[in-house]
């Protein structure tokens, strides 16, 4: 049941938080995982991924070798880091700031940016409604999980807000 997902945007966009939080609901119910990441040159607005490996079994190699998802918030992130994809995977894009979809035979494209502005009332929150959208594109965790690791990781005085943007996003991939 392995599953490798590759987070990437642009430094700031909070992928490594969103990838953190994804490991830390997969460890709550019971689930093996592992969390790393890396930044471009510039630790904001340079490239940044995290990748997180969530399996039944214990995990030896911490890092995703083939991911069977990809997360791109830039476009600069979806021509990097989806080359390597599992041929049967998803890619799934902000639909807004990747505007040249690559050449991948299956897609998602949401607005993540756009929504979280609109409906949050800040770019900030994109994290967390694509944070939404991937539990509910994978099944790895249940949304009562995500909820909580989501509550326990950001600052209290966010707490209504990034559950506001976690639905959004869970919403937004129904959508999709």
């Amino acid at each position: 049941m392995r599953k490798q997902l590759r987070l990437s945007g642009s430094g700031g966009q909070g992928v490594i938080t969103a990838a953190i939080i994804f490991a830390e609901a997969a460890v709550a119910e019971g689930k093996e995982a592992v969390q790393s990441q890396s930044y471009g040159p510039e630790a904001r607005g340079g490239a940044s991924k995290s990748e997180v490996i969530i399996d039944d079994k214990p995990i030896f190699h911490p890092h995703v070798i083939v991911p069977d998802l990809v997360l791109a918030m830039t476009q600069k992130a979806a021509d990097k880091y989806y080359k390597d994809l599992n041929p049967n995977g998803l890619l799934v894009l902000d639909e807004q700031l990747v505007p040249n979809v690559p050449d991948f035979p299956h897609v998602v494209r949401i607005p993540i940016t756009k929504l979280a502005i609109e409906e949050v009332g800040k770019p900030l929150f994109a994290n967390i409604v694509a944070l939404g959208a991937l539990v509910r594109l994978t099944g790895l965790v249940s949304f009562d999980t995500i909820k909580q690791a989501v509550a326990h990781r950001v600052p209290p005085h966010t707490v209504e807000q990034n559950m506001k943007a976690l639905q959004i996003g869970w919403d937004a991939a129904d959508k999709a």
